[in-house]
């Protein structure tokens, strides 16, 4: 009985000097690594794009819902497009319209519009020249007999000049024919279609705009409108969490903001994936004290004055969520 009283000694002794020896070797190691790494906690951060369209209309199609992965171009969200197509019709229907008036301008005046403005232009000066010689013989008449009233001369002299001044219109117009399109008219009227066909470019470009794209590789955090909402600049149909740059909003003493410099390698744990860190480093150190902030656990008063640190890391497998606390290791 003794024996075995002895034994259970022994084996209880021996069990508390290992135990004490191995809690030694653990704070050991705990103070060598402490002195080898700088341990922080944060929370994550992730750029955030509030996506709306440029124009107002009403939402017509969406393509996407919350938690999809997008990639940058991709198509998410079109606007009803009816009456911007019905105004580009009418704008191409002006553009034909003003073609043909631009290459008739460029083809000149045709042979049979030369021919009928000659013609008229022979008819008005046989017409004035019998008007004239009435006007003449009824002023001789006039003088030496006076065998006309002083009426019928008037008349004749108003049908004389009137004759003869359509004369000079025939002239003219005939002259244009021949001339064909001034200078000035063929600029005007081409300056006229390139005006439209750039309107034309203008609502293709508005038509364009109808279609919301992604930016950027991301994933939807937050559809904010539905089919038949009515859309405008200032209202956000989505928010696009960026995938390009995330990081992690840590506070660092002041006592050990001299460990730590921009560019410094750093690993970032989640209690979701305990023994699998991200890889990353510091990218940004502030130059202001502020007070710790809420959301971050320190065993300091929260009246300590800290500075904020970012560590940037490339999350490829998507791990790391809006706000999610996470710990940082800096590497000393």
């Amino acid at each position: 009985m003794g024996n075995k009283r002895n034994l259970f000694i022994a084996i209880a002794v021996l069990v508390l000097v290992v135990g004490g020896w191995l809690y030694y070797q653990s704070g050991e190691r705990a103070a060598a690594r402490s002195a080898h790494e700088l341990k922080l906690s944060g929370n994550v951060d992730i750029r955030e794009v509030s996506l709306a369209f440029r124009g107002s209309d009403r939402v017509g199609e969406l393509l996407v819902e919350e938690g999809d992965v997008v990639k940058k171009g991709q198509v998410l969200a079109r606007l009803e497009t009816k009456e911007l197509l019905l105004t580009m019709a009418r704008t191409r229907a002006d553009i034909q319209a003003q073609e043909s008036v631009v290459e008739l301008l460029h083809n000149g005046t045709r042979p049979e519009e030369i021919r009928k403005a000659e013609e008229t232009m022979n008819a008005a000066r046989a017409n004035s020249d019998f008007a004239q010689s009435v006007m003449v013989r009824r002023q001789q008449i006039y003088d030496e007999v006076e065998g006309v009233s002083r009426q019928e001369l008037d008349n004749a002299i108003s049908q004389a000049a009137s004759a003869a001044a359509q004369t000079a219109a025939a002239e003219q117009a005939y002259a244009e024919a021949v001339a064909g399109p001034r200078v000035e008219e063929v600029a005007q009227a081409e300056a006229k279609l390139e005006s439209l066909r750039q309107e034309l470019a203008r609502q293709e470009y508005l038509l364009k705009e109808t279609e919301l794209v992604a930016p950027s590789d991301g994933v939807i955090r937050s559809r904010l409108l539905e089919v038949g909402d009515m859309a405008s600049p200032q209202m956000a149909v989505f928010k696009l969490s960026l995938n390009d740059k995330k990081w992690v909003r840590a506070y660092i003493r002041e006592t050990d903001l001299g460990k730590v410099h921009e560019g410094q390698k750093a690993k970032v744990i989640i209690d979701s994936f305990p023994k699998d860190p991200i890889e990353g480093q510091v990218g940004y150190i502030s130059g202001t004290a502020e007070f710790t902030p809420k959301t971050v656990q320190t065993d300091e008063l929260r009246t300590s004055l800290l500075y904020e640190i970012r560590v940037y890391v490339t999350d490829s497998d998507n791990r790391l969520r809006l706000g999610m606390p996470a710990t940082v290791r800096v590497a000393l």
